[in-house]
């Protein structure tokens, strides 16, 4: 159609198609004309919003209906409208409220005589006013998980609305105990602030009672969010934590919505189509058919030079990427930080006299930034539809990991250890902030990495190899032209490829061509796995919107056992499927036999999980036995009791709990030492100082059931790599540990923790760590001390009760629980991030 000059001729319009357009639009039409949800896989940077409009405009033409066309973003949508328009396809713009709409447009939308242009939230609403399509074209719908699945869902953020955070936490109240409401209510300390708790309503249909009327009572914005949930509220997971409260169905019931269920034909244009069945979990959809690019040789994107501030010698990352963007004065800085912080960010890299550009400056368009000589543009959350082509920018800072954007993915990262299904959503993310500035294949930025959260994910062999490879040899580049360099010479190559002359063809081109050829792509670990299950996770899905929660949770169970297939790399997933499906059988159990399957169901989640921490926390089934406790987790118990139920002196305990809070805060090698032994005493542990040159600072004994080793580099900052001597030293502490102990081997499930803010590990060192050598933040280790804390302060108030000793030991058991201080639960903490690589 194009080539045949069907469409209007204007000045502006792309003289000619490139040929994976082109190619693109042949196979569609050749064989995929039918699919009803069919996938396109465009990267980003390769122009893939003409080829979505041309198949919009081909199909609008056979006049069978109307034809919409959806972005996340208005921003967005805008920019479509204006390709449209210069392309000469005829379109309207139907964008914000409805009422604002003209009523032509609307006819000719209906009428067909053009493509609706509009967004994601026009769409997925309570009420949709655009008509069913023929056909619905999802833009960058890579990004669905975060503009469709969480339009289905509250999200109430403590810091806007905080009394309407305390209100429905007061209704949340029969899921929790005491202590926890009383630290959720009251001022922030380490731990509360950290920690994302689960609650399924359905566990206990009073309590679901009570929390659907406190919703209900919501005023705007919350009160349409509710709307969009409220039928299937039984069905909804809630993420509490002391920041917010998140609820929401794992999967959104998109096929109660009739613009998007009853189109004929839905079309994804994706960048990146993963194995792991992120589009289909995103969309609510079971089966999305995928038509990956049919040319051989994927399209040329832009170059991008990553620079890794955090390895360039110095320790003064934060100067060095200052100093970069000062080199042109001009830079995108994205960031999953709320939109205050990030526009901070963009603030302390910015020079003096350079403007500072943030979310107000998008929602009237980039035109004001993409033509300002100089400007710093902060941007949170937002890693699509951002294009700045040529030279309106040629530098992206990636500020930090985009991992945790909501409570559900916090929570699915940190406590569930399910990790593995939100690989494909954090690598898109990434994929696509690092293209912002590269909108075509002659188009060149630098990408700066900050954060050694993100530093440290680039650093993973798994994660590396999941990219395309052009990319992996753009990162290789990067670190290795990065690593213990001195600040000066990266800023003289980064000067060599920002001029794009002689210099960087023949020294620099060369060389990323040439780690490009080693580079091959690989699928993480689990991604099968879970591909395969997400068309039964969303008929699990939509079961138990409709109430049949029987048949949900077969089907559940099912999804479970497929993830299974993904081994370790997705236990964690499996574990919560397993345990979700328990309480659907037993919300919805029509006789014995099926509240007994149910309870096999938790005790299936809690061996599928790894550690299963936070199923401890979980409020029990009726009639559901007792979770057994780990032989650790029962010795801590002992050991507090025992304390306890002594001689002590209370003024002492807490004179000595304050003295360990203030040692964590220290560098001090000495101090903060002296307060690890002290944590490890109050988390009913034998600590201690292990005496002798090259020992760890404090080991952690819970009888002879587990043990725990930790190495304290409370001096280390968070720029720079681990060294390897940290490592090395960490492999050998557990065995001398069991060599004191008169044992040939420490307790299985010990584990020994290097405690440092370097938390990247150069990808050459990190298989020489043992298996059981894991890295974490100072900043863990604060947290877990705010719980004991709290958990030390409620037990001295029930010792001074002098209750039954019997009656004392289960509301110790219950409080270190429900605070996450066993042992178990401890490991679980500092055990999230393993040195070595690989499962």
């Amino acid at each position: 159609m194009y080539l045949r000059g069907a469409l209007p001729r204007t000045g502006e319009a792309a003289s000619s198609l490139w040929t994976h357009q082109g190619d693109v639009l042949r196979a569609y039409a050749e064989k995929y004309r039918d699919a009803s949800d069919l996938a396109l896989e465009l990267p980003t940077g390769t122009g893939k919003t003409l080829p979505a409009l041309l198949i919009g405009e081909w199909v609008r033409r056979q006049g069978e209906g109307p034809v919409v066309y959806a972005t996340p973003t208005k921003q967005l949508a805008h920019q479509v409208f204006s390709t449209a328009q210069i392309e000469g396809v005829p379109a309207r713009l139907l964008v914000g409220s409805h009422h604002g709409w003209s009523a032509a447009d609307e006819s000719d939308v209906d009428g067909g005589e053009a493509i609706a242009i509009t967004t994601y939230s026009s769409i997925f609403n309570t009420s949709p006013k655009l008509p069913v399509p023929r056909l619905i074209l999802l833009d960058d719908a890579h990004a669905g998980e975060q503009f469709v699945g969480e339009q289905y869902g509250i999200t109430i953020r403590r810091y806007e609305y905080e009394a309407v955070y305390l209100a429905i936490l007061d209704a949340l109240q029969p899921f929790l105990s005491g202590l926890q409401v009383q630290r959720l209510q009251g001022q922030p300390d380490p731990g509360a602030h950290h920690q994302v708790r689960l609650i399924l309503p359905a566990v206990e249909p009073s309590a679901l009672t009570k929390l659907d009327a406190a919703l209900s009572r919501l005023a705007e914005p919350h009160k349409f969010q509710f709307a969009m949930i409220r039928s299937g509220l039984a069905a909804c997971c809630v993420y509490l934590s002391y920041g917010g409260i998140q609820i929401r169905p794992m999967i959104p019931p998109t096929y109660e919505n009739r613009v998007f269920s009853d189109a004929r034909h839905r079309v994804y244009i994706s960048a990146t189509l993963g194995a792991g069945g992120e589009l289909e979990r995103a969309f609510g959809r079971a089966a999305i058919e995928r038509m990956p690019l049919p040319t051989k040789t994927p399209p040329r994107s832009g170059r991008r030079l990553f620079v890794f501030p955090d390895l360039v010698e110095g320790g003064d990352a934060i100067g060095l990427a200052k100093a970069i963007v000062g080199l042109t004065n001009k830079a995108l800085v994205l960031s999953q930080a709320s939109s205050e912080k990030t526009e901070q960010a963009a603030q302390a890299l910015a020079g003096d006299g350079i403007p500072v550009f943030g979310r107000q400056a998008v929602e009237s368009g980039l035109a004001n930034f993409a033509k300002a000589p100089t400007g710093v543009m902060g941007l949170a959350n937002r890693y699509d539809g951002i294009d700045l082509p040529g030279a309106a920018c040629r530098i992206v800072v990636l500020d930090g990991k985009p991992d945790l954007v909501s409570l559900q993915e916090k929570f699915l990262s940190e406590r569930a250890q399910a990790s593995a299904a939100l690989s494909e959503r954090l690598r898109t993310r990434i994929v696509q902030g690092a293209g912002r500035c590269t909108r075509g294949p002659n188009d060149y930025a630098v990408v700066l990495v900050l954060g050694s959260d993100l530093t440290r994910y680039f650093s993973r062999p798994e994660n590396k190899s999941a990219l395309e490879p052009e990319l992996q040899a753009e990162v290789q580049f990067g670190w290795e032209n990065s690593k213990g360099q001195d600040a000066s010479t990266v800023l003289d190559n980064v000067r060599t490829f920002l001029e794009h002359g002689a210099d960087w063809r023949e020294g620099g081109e060369p060389l990323v061509v040439e780690f490009r050829e080693e580079a091959e792509k690989t699928e993480p670990p689990g991604a099968t796995a879970l591909g395969e299950s997400a068309a039964l996770e969303v008929q699990a899905w939509q079961l138990a919107v409709s109430e049949d929660w029987i048949a949900a949770s077969q089907r559940l169970e099912d999804a479970a056992r497929v993830v299974g297939k993904g081994a370790e790399a997705t236990r964690g997933y499996r574990g919560l499927l397993l345990y979700i499906a328990a309480v659907w059988l037993n919300f919805g159990a029509e006789r014995e036999t099926h509240r007994a399957h149910a309870r096999q169901l938790i005790r299936d989640a809690e061996q599928a999980s790894p550690r299963g921490t936070w199923i401890k926390e979980m409020r029990d089934l009726p009639g559901a036995d007792e979770l057994q406790l780990d032989a650790a987790d029962g010795a801590a118990i002992n050991e507090i009791v025992a304390r306890l139920t002594g001689q002590f002196k209370p003024n002492k305990v807490q004179a000595d709990l304050e003295k360990m809070r203030s040692g964590l805060n220290q560098e001090s090698s000495g101090l903060y030492e002296q307060a690890l032994t002290a944590l490890g005493t109050f988390l009913g542990a034998m600590a201690s100082k292990p005496p002798g040159q090259g020992r760890c600072d404090s080991a952690w004994c819970w009888g002879n059931f587990t043990w725990l080793t930790i190495e304290a580099k409370s001096e280390e900052h968070s720029d720079g790599l681990l060294p390897l001597k940290d490592i090395r030293q960490a492999n050998t502490q557990l065995d001398q540990l069991a060599a004191d102990q008169g044992v040939d081997n420490a307790p299985a499930g010990s584990a020994s923790i290097v405690v440092s803010d370097r938390l990247t590990v150069a990808p050459e060192h990190a298989p020489v760590a043992n298996a059981n050598v894991y890295l974490a933040s100072t900043g863990v280790v604060s947290q877990i001390a705010g719980d004991a804390t709290a958990v030390w302060t409620d037990l001295l108030a029930a010792a001074a009760r002098n209750g039954p000793v019997h009656v004392f030991r289960r509301h110790v058991r219950d409080v270190l629980t429900e605070n996450g201080c066993l042992p178990t639960q401890v490991l679980d903490r500092l055990m999230q991030d393993r040195i070595r690589p690989g499962n």
